[in-house]
């Protein structure tokens, strides 16, 4: 049963990074591309909001990258003591599994707290296409709770292997 439903979190949770990863980099890609190529080849055009939104989609991919980077067990780690001592290969593993959650919570919760203050603040709004900020600021919540469980999903993997 629990692993059916990790199953489907899991096909789930991928198929929202790798969307939103692919989608956010074309678009960081062709903005981009099309402002350098019309300042390269025209003398008076350009696209004044191209910074911006190569800066959001960076921002975005960041955070999503996070989630994807739990998924492919990529994520910073002690690991030059586990090869001096093997026996502490598996704690230090589950030491680093409780702070991610514990940065994921906070992440859900300051992140929560940000996006409700972006979204009671009518003027917080990006500065050139006037998108509010709140929708940005949403995925730092979202980021969290992915990120919780991806890594209470690899924490219950090393267990069952363990066992």
């Amino acid at each position: 049963m629990l692993r059916r439903v990790f199953e489907k979190v899991d096909r789930t949770f991928t198929f929202i990074e790798d969307w939103t990863l692919l989608l956010s980099v074309c678009i960081a890609l062709v903005v981009a591309m099309a402002n350098v190529l019309l300042r390269k080849l025209t003398a008076d055009i350009n696209i004044y909001w191209s910074d911006e939104v190569v800066r959001k989609t960076i921002y975005v991919s960041t955070y999503i990258g996070c989630v994807v980077a739990v998924r492919n067990r990529a994520l910073i780690c002690i690991d030059a003591l586990p090869q001096l001592v093997p026996g502490l290969k598996k704690p230090l593993a589950f030491f680093s599994n409780i702070v991610v959650m514990g940065f994921s919570v906070c992440m859900v919760y300051l992140g929560g707290t940000m996006t409700y203050l972006m979204y009671q603040d009518s003027y917080a709004r990006t500065a050139s296409l006037q998108i509010p900020e709140w929708i940005f600021y949403a995925v730092l919540p979202m980021m969290g709770v992915m990120m919780f469980l991806r890594t209470l999903m690899v924490v219950i993997d090393d267990w069952k292997e363990g066992a």
